[in-house]
């Protein structure tokens, strides 16, 4: 019995219906492992082709496996849990990737990276190889949008579908996204846990296909900016949240005394109003931002120690005393209103005059209605079991089939 080389490299092509261009695909990269030198494979992980895809790759060279969960994400998720190589170089099955250049990857994954990124525009984009809606509009501003939200600068192209990684270090991040998003996963749960993450050139070449992409630019495009702003509450929620609030509690204690004039121009209640709504949307949107770290903590979608704080302020008990002495200011604040109103017998009032304390007074309420139920869904969130409880299962009886019962704790 002969022990088998260990394969170093997994060169993995997601696959639906890619009859037309697999063969040269799986060809160039078997052809550049042996050029650099490593003991590799290609596998070709297949979505569920009807074109004899799986024939094709099979006859070039490649092993085939088949990803049960349908999708860009999914076939890349099952290929890479299938993958025999320490690491892995992802690339698309249409022929516009440098698979036949692989040293680049190879040589930087072997340096210690724990992801390296393929970068087109370095690298050269052939004319009609990228839509020019996507290549001056959609990759520049997806690609600035996650340097800015997760620091990430030096990525040049954020959603490169070429790059390689180190598989096991990848597989430790628990993946999910089953759709074209799963770019976007990919690089920015690897930039929130801290790997080491670099960009060389690559270049990219119009598709050997002659149907239609299966990408969609404007559902996908959305798809990737979504990801991206849920995966950064802090910079999405919390802090815009933080600076509309605490401008609302300024124009809110400047324009309560009275009406404030600034040059012409003079702001009286109307202006207390929109102060009044800037404190109570401000801070329901750190708030909300609060509960998406929290959320993401308990999913070990980012690191634990970004939302300690946020777990000791939105717990039950700290919301409860928070929100109950809001509710006691606006309380107070109300019953004072309503103090000065039986002064005149409940007659008509000047509202300039008694919209200072009720407007203050209503949103001092409001406030704290939301902090004091959002300390409840922040404690909703922090609850586990401290190891899954089995459901229980009610024996049939002679005329029944077996039912299932909610687990008991």
């Amino acid at each position: 019995m002969t022990n088998e080389p260990e394969i170093e490299v997994t060169v993995l092509l997601p696959c639906l219906n890619e009859a037309e261009t697999l063969d040269v695909c799986v060809r160039k990269a078997l052809r550049s492992l042996a050029e650099c030198g490593v003991v590799g494979e290609v596998l070709v992980s297949d979505n569920g082709s009807t074109d004899g895809s799986q024939e094709i790759a099979e006859r070039a060279g490649a092993r085939v496996v088949h990803a049960p969960i349908r999708g860009y994400g999914g076939a890349l998720l099952g290929g890479i849990e299938q993958a025999r190589g320490r690491y892995v170089i992802m690339a698309d099955a249409d022929d516009s990737y440098a698979l036949s250049d692989l040293g680049p990857f190879v040589a930087s994954l072997r340096a210690g990276h724990d992801v390296v990124m393929g970068n087109r525009f370095r690298g050269g984009i052939a004319t009609g190889a990228m839509p020019p809606l996507h290549r001056w509009l959609g990759n520049p501003v997806l690609s600035w949008l996650g340097r800015r939200l997760f620091g990430l600068s030096r990525v040049g192209d954020f959603h490169c579908g070429m790059r390689g990684f180190n598989a096991d270090r990848i597989r430790a991040l628990g993946l999910c996204m089953p759709g074209m998003e799963f770019a976007s996963e990919l690089v920015v749960r690897a930039a929130l846990a801290g790997y080491d993450i670099v960009e060389v050139p690559t270049t990219l070449s119009p598709d050997g296909r002659s149907r239609p992409p299966h990408l969609r630019t404007w559902r996908d495009g959305w798809r990737h900016l979504r990801f991206l702003l849920v995966f950064a509450p802090r910079k999405t929620l919390v802090w815009p949240g933080f600076v509309v609030a605490l401008l609302g509690l300024v124009g809110v204690g400047t324009l309560t005394p009275g009406p404030v004039d600034l040059g012409a121009v003079e702001f009286d209640v109307n202006s207390l109003v929109y102060a009044c709504l800037m404190v109570l949307v401000g801070a329901q949107l750190a708030i909300f931002g609060g509960l998406a770290e929290i959320y993401g903590r308990q999913e070990r979608l980012v690191p634990r120690r970004s939302t300690d704080r946020w777990i000791r302020f939105l717990r039950l008990e700290t919301g409860v005393t928070i929100g109950l002495l809001l509710l006691a200011a606006g309380a107070a604040g109300t019953v004072g209103a309503v103090w000065h109103w039986g002064l005149v017998d409940f007659d008509d009032l000047d509202p300039h005059a008694t919209l200072r304390v009720v407007l203050p007074s209503a949103t001092a309420v409001a406030l704290g209605v939301v902090v004091f139920f959002s300390g409840l869904v922040g404690s909703l969130l922090t609850l586990r079991p401290a190891q899954p409880v089995p459901a229980l299962v009610r024996q049939p009886g002679p005329d029944r089939e077996p039912e299932l019962l909610p687990a008991r704790s």
